[in-house]
């Protein structure tokens, strides 16, 4: 069931667009809220954020997405404005919810946009449902997500008291930026965090270590775009290699001088890339854009 809430218009410098919010009410028991752009009749495209972030996380550069797709940016299960259960928040629990919401809105097939822990959860779709993934674009992702520098985050998300320290959640949000952003966005970006309680903090990320599919990626032929900030404090390029070698087809993307969350330092860059892929999906589409922010350093096969 779909329920229509509000319109809300967005801007980065000269470009803007018009999101519509919404609540959708899922198979899978679980009330997502989630933004809505573009044409009824374009590409679907559906954009997953990171850990502790919301649809806010894709705001700077949806006004720079083609008119003509078919945007939806959701809020995952205990993030944003969307329901926070007690528990379920392994990979598999927040794929049945993509796929819920796909079936949801009538969306047979759609490209799947991840950032972070939404790139682990696309990894997951495609997986389950590969029938229903047309394209995967991977932001700051690797084949698991057990790494020292998220295990020694963790350890510090156990020790949270609630309500979540502002400085705890601004610390996290600068952590994964190496360009400077406004003010204005970084607080906003701290906020959304700050809407998750401690406790919520804790059952996603121990949901989330609790397994991947590392050893499975491998069964993904679905063609995919990896693209990756050189300076990225959570997954290495070494990570970034091992991601790639392992995916049929994928190609992966440097952004140089970039941290983990380059689709908010170059947002314009990112939506570039993301319609080179879309439209030609193949590597061709990469070198206008390296000129400046990028370069394409593997191709495992031509993309189709």
């Amino acid at each position: 069931m779909i329920r229509k809430t509000s319109v809300e218009e967005i801007s980065t410098g000269s470009h803007a667009t018009a999101l519509r919010f919404a609540d959708a009410h899922l198979k899978t028991g679980v009330r997502l809220r989630y933004a809505e752009s573009g044409a009824a009749a374009g590409h679907p495209i559906i954009l997953l954020h990171g850990y502790t972030d919301s649809w806010f996380s894709f705001s700077r550069a949806l006004p720079y997405f083609d008119p003509s797709y078919h945007v939806f940016a959701l809020d995952q299960r205990g993030h944003g404005n969307s329901e926070r259960p007690a528990s379920g928040y392994t990979f598999p629990d927040f794929a049945a919810d993509v796929i819920a919401f796909m079936d949801a809105k009538g969306i047979t097939r759609a490209t799947l946009v991840g950032h972070s822990m939404g790139s682990f959860v696309a990894q997951q779709v495609a997986l389950t449902a590969p029938e229903r993934v047309e394209r995967l674009v991977l932001i700051g992702s690797a084949t698991t997500l057990r790494n020292g520098a998220v295990l020694e985050f963790q350890q510090a998300v156990e020790k949270l008291a609630e309500p979540v320290p502002a400085e705890f959640a601004r610390e996290f949000q600068v952590s994964t930026v190496y360009q400077p952003l406004p003010d204005e966005f970084m607080d906003r970006a701290v906020a959304e965090s700050r809407r998750l309680p401690a406790r919520t903090w804790r059952a996603v990320l121990a949901g989330l270590l609790a397994g991947d599919c590392k050893t499975r990626l491998g069964n993904i032929r679905t063609s995919a775009l990896i693209l990756w900030g050189d300076r990225d404090n959570y997954f290495l390029r070494a990570e970034q290699d091992t991601l790639a070698a392992t995916l049929p087809n994928a190609v992966l993307k440097v952004y140089p001088e970039t941290g983990h969350a380059l689709h908010w330092e170059w947002p314009e860059q990112f939506a570039q890339d993301l319609k080179d892929f879309i439209t030609r999906g193949d590597a061709a589409a990469a070198p206008a854009s390296e000129q400046h922010h990028g370069l394409l350093l593997r191709r495992n096969r031509r993309l189709r």
